[in-house]
């Protein structure tokens, strides 16, 4: 009964109903005469006049028990949401009378009063199949085609949040004040009956539900359901939609209006990525736990134990008084974000334990806005941190074989870390086979050997892949173990590669690995290289005609790569300069060498714009591609339209962001505070995040057709946006696919496609500023460039 929502009809409930029913009838009915003999009318009152006392009683009942019933708050229910509810249900109440009215009316006036008495029979036919289709299309919960057809067939404007809030908080503070229960009498003892209100309004304190939770979207034990529409898919019982549009109008009708056979690319993908079975690796689950238990604090678990708030200090000098507390409110925040951490990583290991005994189980995806694919679940997945990543591995193994056993210690050398993965290939084996001594002390004596694994960027991914090579070179045939670890291939940068693609540049293109050398190119050492010769340069002036010549003084000797890594990586995606201080602030505070936060904050700004400037010199194209996008969803923007495109895959795209807008409505209940979204859209946003946005719809259809033939090839495949998954034995054919579907991808005119689909939206867009076709696109196909794949094995 609670699953198909029909709680309200239970014979206890209807019990209830029949002593709660006059008196709440008769208090609408006080009401209703109250507002008209009123000059001054509520809000409400209009609203309460169309239906009849008993009527209203009726539903506000029925829903609020159907609410509290039926809720997740265990007999509980928000008072916004609550008034909403019985708002919308009255209107709908009100429409389907409006609609039998206005059919009669019609009726009468075709066909004259003669034949009244004819028409009233076959109307009241039409009534009851009109009633039936409307209640029918109520109980499917389609409300929008209930309003739709109510307000063509009545011509009636929809009510709003606001009037419906106002009517339902009024309704629900009279069944408060009308509404009784007591016990059984078989229960009262011999008792005078204990009479006490049905509902209560109160506050209730958030802290206490927080207790508890239920994790929603497991893995599932099963493959996921084939995806055949927009909500239909992934689970088998949960709601699943093929798409994250929380809440935005125009992506959910772009989605629901697009044909399927224009998405059936999109579906397979997900499908794809859906059917990867994976398993908990329970030897780096049970090493998480003891070092969990412990206390964590290593190997990149949150510590288990607050930061000590400093004390007081004695003396009342105001300085002193400031300055302690600048470090409690800074200890606070570090002890709430570990707090946060450590709730985190309780979920999960919660669900890693509730898996680990499972043979194999499988994440449903779906995608955001921009096409970028996602695991339905949310807490141990692979996208996620270290600890879940070297948790998980795939269920089905497979034999390393020659290439497979050179990929697996390639993989270690990558995991590690510390400028170890920009080595070339032959300098990664060296790395490993002159550390096999403490790879094969991290698997065997993980917390009581030296613990080498700690010391890696990724310590568990580098635990697991230290215990996977150790079990194959202990083997008698190391090149017929079977491996379940996953063996991870990333992008050189990213999103920069699609923007050298893009603009057909061929020196950017080779700073980002698109045509082959020697070695890897590595982007971020190369901005580095170029930030410190500027800020050597700016060192050697004279302090007292250029300031900044102080702030590279102090940063000659702390310029590296990872000082650069993350701005370089955001500034395809929109990174401001705000945004760039804060990142190399958080790293130049890592290094510990600036202790004063004011000169920290100096420099952080000054090697900002340096970054900037070295970003803008390196990659012109990119940036000439990046501004001729924002100028597009200006000119759009300034005709109250959001940017819309179609990827490469067929999804269509419309960014959602747009001027919320936010009411606070004052009822007899309480002040209820309502957000929608506005009709006028975010030009700011809109130009910022159409560049990004842009990219990332770009690097998600070149990873689903890469799991779309990946999964035709018969390899097992995962993928985390531009780091892609499979078994050792099948890193080089994968790379193969790569190649190919990053060549099939650009030779199709992408931006010239934008172009005119832009064009639709608005007749003023901008032309390509810039020359393309520099450089063949195919050349990543003859050449073994585009990611780190070796030039010979």
């Amino acid at each position: 009964m609670l699953e198909k929502k029909l709680a309200p009809s239970l014979p206890y409930v209807k019990s209830l109903f029949l002593g709660w029913f006059e008196p709440f009838r008769d208090a609408i009915e006080k009401e209703k005469k109250l507002q008209k003999g009123k000059m001054h009318k509520a809000a409400y009152a209009h609203h309460m006049s169309l239906l009849p006392a008993d009527k209203l009683a009726v539903i506000v009942m029925y829903k609020m028990m159907g609410l509290l019933m039926t809720g997740q708050e265990k007999g509980c229910v928000r008072v916004v949401q609550a008034a909403i509810h019985v708002g919308e249900a009255i209107e709908q109440e009100v429409s389907v009378e409006l609609v039998i009215i206005h059919t009669y009316l019609e009726k009468t006036k075709r066909h004259g009063k003669r034949s009244c008495q004819c028409d009233n029979v076959i109307l009241s036919k039409e009534q009851q199949k009109r009633h039936k289709y409307v209640l029918k299309l109520i109980k499917m919960k389609k409300l929008a085609e209930v309003q739709k057809l109510l307000r063509v067939e009545a011509d009636m404007e929809p009510w709003g949040r606001d009037a419906q809030a106002k009517l339902g908080s009024r309704l629900i503070e009279m069944l408060i004040e009308s509404a009784f229960v007591q016990p059984p009498i078989d229960q009262l003892g011999g008792n005078l009956p204990d009479i006490q209100p049905a509902f209560r309004h109160t506050l209730k304190n958030a802290a206490i539900e927080a207790r508890y939770m239920v994790i929603p979207y497991l893995p599932m034990l099963i493959p996921p359901k084939k995806w055949k529409g927009y909500n239909k898919g992934g689970h088998l019982c949960l709601p699943s939609f093929v798409m994250r549009t929380h809440g935005s109008k125009d992506q959910q009708d772009a989605i629901k209006s697009a044909p399927k056979k224009q998405l059936t690319k999109v579906f397979e993908a997900l499908d794809s990525l859906g059917n990867t079975k994976w398993r908990v690796n329970r030897r780096i689950l049970d090493i998480v736990d003891t070092v969990w238990h412990q206390g964590g604090g290593v190997a990149g678990l949150v510590d288990c134990n607050d930061i000590p708030e400093p004390e007081r200090p004695e003396s009342m000098d105001p300085a002193e008084i400031k300055k302690w507390r600048w470090k409690t409110r800074k200890a606070r925040k570090a002890n709430n974000e570990m707090h946060a951490q450590r709730c985190d990583t309780e979920l999960k290991l919660s669900v890693a334990h509730k898996m680990k005994d499972e043979e194999g189980f499988y994440y449903p995806h779906n995608l955001d806005f921009r096409g970028r694919v996602y695991p339905m679940h949310s807490c141990l997945n692979h996208l996620s941190s270290d600890l879940c990543r070297g948790v998980l591995e795939f269920a089905q193994g497979r034999q390393l074989g020659k290439s497979g056993l050179w990929w697996l210690k390639i993989h270690l050398a990558n995991i590690f870390g510390g400028g170890v993965e920009k080595l070339s290939y032959d300098g990664r084996l060296m790395f490993v086979e002159n550390h096999l001594n403490d790879i094969f002390d991290s698997a065997t004596n993980p917390l009581d050997g030296k613990r080498w694994w700690i010391n890696a960027e990724d310590p568990f991914q580098c635990l697991a892949a230290c215990m996977d090579l150790s079990d194959a070179l202990s083997s008698p045939s190391p090149q017929c173990f079977i491996s379940h670890l996953p063996i991870h291939q990333d992008g050189s940068c990213n999103g920069l590669q699609h923007y050298a693609a893009l603009g057909r540049d061929s020196l950017e293109a080779a700073a980002v690995n698109l045509v082959a050398g020697e070695k890897p190119a590595d982007v971020y050492s190369g901005i580095a290289a170029r930030v410190y010769e500027i800020v050597k340069k700016d060192s050697l002036r004279d302090p007292a005609v250029d300031p900044s010549a102080l702030l590279a003084r102090i940063l000659v000797d702390q310029v590296d790569r990872k000082l650069v890594k993350q701005t370089v990586m955001t500034s395809v995606y929109g990174v401001t300069y705000v945004g760039a201080r804060e990142q190399i602030k958080r790293r130049l505070s890592e290094k510990g060498h600036i202790t004063d936060d004011r000169l920290l904050f100096t420099a952080s700004c000054y090697a900002a714009k340096v970054t900037l400037k070295a970003l803008g010199e390196t990659f012109q194209a990119a940036r000439s591609i990046m501004k001729w996008l924002g100028d597009c969803a200006k000119i759009i923007a300034t005709e109250n339209q959001p940017v819309r495109w179609t990827t490469p895959l067929g999804l269509p795209v419309v960014q959602p962001y747009r001027n919320a807008e936010r009411h606070l409505i004052k009822t007899s209940l309480q002040v209820l505070a309502l957000r929608r979204e506005g009709s006028l859209v975010a030009a700011k946003q809109q130009k910022t995040a159409f560049p990004p946005n842009f990219v990332h719809s770009l690097d998600g259809s070149h990873m689903m057709m890469t799991a779309i033939s990946c999964r035709n090839s018969g390899l097992q495949f995962a993928a985390v946006h531009d780091s892609f998954w499979t078994h050792a034995c099948d890193v080089d054919k994968m790379n193969e696919i790569l190649r190919e579907q990053f060549v099939e991808l650009y030779n199709i005119p992408i931006l010239e496609n934008v172009s005119r689909s832009l064009f639709c939206y608005s007749i003023t867009i901008l032309h390509i500023p810039f020359s393309i076709y520099q450089y063949d696109s195919s050349y990543i196909l003859r050449k073994r460039v585009l990611l780190h794949v070796p030039n010979d094995q």
